[in-house]
């Protein structure tokens, strides 16, 4: 498995992209901030400014079945968001 996961595609994350030419990524956990530049640069052809990483904790989850109540949670993953330079950008729907 490499250092990129998948990239996030949500409302927040979309806004972002286009407004402020800042792309996220789940990431490994261990990777660093070097680490991800280099990944995202090889993979896309472009040229990053800054990228910032969080670690994002998991949540308690319960749903009603047949069986009763069950509960279990999401497991915590790393998200880095990354900032292309001003003229650049990385199409995410290229490879759909």
């Amino acid at each position: 498995m490499g250092i990129l996961i998948r990239p996030v595609i949500t409302e927040k994350a979309t806004a972002d992209s286009e407004d402020r030419n800042r792309f996220a990524f789940v990431v490994d956990k261990k990777a660093n901030k070097v680490e991800i530049k280099k990944a995202v640069e090889e993979l896309y052809g472009v040229n990053i400014e800054k990228v910032r990483t969080m670690l994002v904790p998991g949540k308690k989850k319960s749903r009603f079945t047949k069986n009763g109540v069950v509960s279990g949670s999401t497991g915590m993953y790393k998200k880095a968001i990354v900032e292309v330079r001003g003229g650049e950008t990385i199409d995410l729907y290229s490879n759909i």
